[in-house]
């Protein structure tokens, strides 16, 4: 288990216990004053944003390796307290809205610092009933100056938000749940190596922005044809194929457990294991 479970979840997965998207801890000022924030920044902002964090990671892969490993690890502690996330299954994301009661689709605010204007991949997800909805509390907050990333906000449907996060994984996105100030959680996402930010820094520059999943992916080489359609899926570049065997591979080691490979396998070929049962993956965040 990661150690949000272990410090948040009571040893069980964190991000299925109801208490982390309770009502109640939004009366923290603190958090109440980083979502607040988060929200209220313009397109315009963002990009610059966008644009610093692509120089900070450039800078970063300058650095000699004992100040990298240094500086990775603030980075990561800063992100664990404040603005972290851990990529989901579908399975997951579904039980996540079984227990929720609201369900709003929002725009993604990586995409709109690179993008502008864009289709909106992201969901906030709240405990309140669904005629207040998520982060409802800023409609009252002097603080809040409004941002572009909740105008328009889409109330959704328990189902109809199960169906679209369907369609973003056959589109090859992996799913992500993430903290306002750990441990709240307020949003699930949707998320690709070219446009979310996140993934990049982990998955390209490995800054631990984001925990692995509690799963880690397979292929029955029984099943498997060779097609490679997964390896163009996997957003982490776990999957290699093998000319000698003309299947695919893949790497535990790499896996982070998204289960986009799987949904993109015409021949069902991938499975999703506990990531505790395969040692080369157990310990690995």
């Amino acid at each position: 288990m990661c150690e949000f479970c272990l410090q948040h979840g009571e040893g069980q997965k964190w991000y299925l216990q109801a208490k982390n998207y309770s009502e109640d801890l939004l009366s923290d000022a603190r958090r109440r004053k980083f979502i607040a924030e988060f929200f209220s920044r313009s397109a315009e902002e963002r990009g610059q944003s966008v644009r610093g964090m692509d120089a900070s990671l450039d800078q970063f892969n300058r650095l000699p390796g004992f100040a990298r490993s240094m500086a990775g690890r603030w980075m990561g502690s800063k992100a664990k307290k404040e603005h972290h996330g851990q990529v989901l299954p579908i399975e997951d994301v579904e039980q996540i809205l079984g227990f929720v009661n609201s369900v709003v689709r929002v725009a993604c605010v990586c995409r709109m610092g690179i993008y502008g204007p864009e289709p909106r991949f992201c969901y906030g997800v709240s405990m309140a009933p669904p005629e207040v909805g998520p982060f409802a509390f800023l409609r009252d907050d002097p603080s809040y100056r409004g941002g572009p990333a909740l105008e328009n906000m889409e109330t959704l449907t328990k189902e109809e938000a199960l169906a679209a996060f369907r369609h973003h994984e056959e589109e090859g996105l992996c799913h992500t749940v993430w903290t306002f100030v750990t441990p709240f959680i307020g949003g699930v996402c949707n998320c690709d190596r070219q446009d979310c930010q996140a993934v990049r820094a982990t998955a390209v520059h490995r800054l631990p922005y984001l925990y692995r999943s509690e799963y880690v992916a397979a292929v029955n080489h029984d099943v498997c044809t060779g097609c490679r359609t997964c390896m163009r899926a996997c957003q982490f570049g776990a999957i290699s194929y093998s000319p000698s065997l003309d299947k695919t591979v893949i790497e535990p080691r790499l896996c982070y457990g998204c289960g986009t490979c799987r949904a993109h396998c015409a021949r069902g070929a991938i499975s999703l294991s506990d990531r505790r049962s395969v040692p080369a993956a157990a310990n690995l965040w």
